[in-house]
């Protein structure tokens, strides 16, 4: 089922479908952590990622419980964007010689990937409302917090200390 598949016909199948996909998304960003824990020469960014991956463990349970309390089974759908964010970082990644620069293109392909979750937590929170399922919109805006607080501790992160060393 593609994004804009004739399979969805309601703001309900819109929402499974996005949930669907972020699951997709987290899961793929576990994958890809352990590798930027690894990368990351700055001892303070290696922490922050590696403090986000179980973190993101934790999301992808509130996933599944989402998905349990909507009723619909836990599964994913591809998800071209994500895949695309991470393949890029790795591409930007395989590039860099220099590891303070490294640890600056790392920072910045860490808060891409924030910035697609806090797209997609915030609209299925919304969607969520819409569709009186306020027991499911409350666990997604745990995650949401969390994902805003990843992204400005990146931020403080990259302002502080990253990018005034690869520079």
């Amino acid at each position: 089922m593609g994004f804009f598949s004739k399979d969805i016909h309601s703001l309900d199948d819109l929402f499974v479908h996005t949930l669907r996909d972020i699951y997709y998304a987290e899961k793929r960003i576990l994958k890809a952590l352990p590798t930027m824990v690894e990368k990351a020469s700055s001892a303070t960014l290696r922490e922050a990622f590696q403090s986000h991956l179980g973190e993101t463990e934790e999301h992808v349970k509130r996933l599944e419980e989402v998905f349990r309390l909507h009723g619909v089974e836990a599964r994913t759908v591809k998800c071209p964007a994500i895949d695309g964010i991470i393949a890029e970082a790795e591409e930007v990644a395989s590039e860099v010689a220099d590891p303070e620069v490294l640890d600056a293109a790392l920072a910045a392909a860490a808060q891409a990937v924030e910035h697609y979750e806090i797209t997609r937590y915030g609209t299925l929170i919304a969607w969520a409302k819409r569709l009186g399922r306020n027991d499911c919109a409350t666990v997604l805006q745990r995650t949401l917090d969390e994902e805003k607080a990843a992204d400005a501790k990146l931020t403080g992160l990259a302002d502080a200390q990253v990018n005034m060393r690869a520079a």
